[in-house]
């Protein structure tokens, strides 16, 4: 079957008003695994274009707090959630936090960072390898016990390594330290 950008979730994702199909892999992950909660603060890595955020703005409700992070500009507004447009690898979280008068812990930190693609396999493994270790070591900091973390990386021979990072602390720690779930609503190229 031939790639078609504008498949049947792209269109549902419009009719639910979301900015991206991409919010049902993590309204699948929540299903399954329950990580949302009203009232939850929520940090979104690698935010753009916003759906991932829309769908936990509403998840944690007028209570919580989303801070989504993302190198593109996020177009959207919503009243619980901030936007920042930067590089995690240069961003002081801190800072922005105090900015913004939000305060750590996290009750859920989520990735869905990818990298500019090459089209050199091996090398797209790496950099989304690299960027789920920035996400890793941000949740590392800034999670609260029995959190979530939830990220997305391109499989590799490397993912093994990445399962056993996983099970290290504080990481072992968190509540939905799940080694391995791919969304069924993901694209089979995904």
């Amino acid at each position: 079957m031939a790639y078609n950008p504008k498949d049947y979730f792209f269109h549902k994702a419009k009719e639910e008003n979301y900015v991206a199909r991409s919010v049902f892999k993590i309204q699948e992950m929540d299903e399954k695994f329950k990580i949302f909660k009203m009232g939850y603060k929520v940090l979104d890595l690698g935010a753009a274009p916003g759906s991932w955020s829309q769908y936990a703005s509403k998840k944690v409700g007028p209570q919580g707090r989303v801070l989504g992070i993302d190198i593109q500009p996020i177009k959207l507004t919503l009243p619980n959630a901030v936007f920042i447009t930067a590089d995690m690898r240069d961003l002081n979280l801190d800072q922005v936090m105090t900015e913004h008068g939000i305060s750590p812990p996290f009750d859920i930190v989520m990735s869905d960072m990818a990298p500019k693609t090459t089209g050199i396999r091996v090398t797209d493994q790496a950099r989304s390898l690299e960027l789920c270790e920035l996400a890793l070591t941000t949740a590392e900091r800034f999670l609260r016990p029995r959190g979530s973390f939830v990220a997305k990386l391109f499989h590799s021979d490397e993912f093994e390594g990445f399962r056993k990072l996983l099970r290290r602390p504080p990481s072992a720690a968190w509540r939905s330290c799940v080694p391995r779930a791919r969304a069924r609503r993901a694209r089979k190229s995904s």
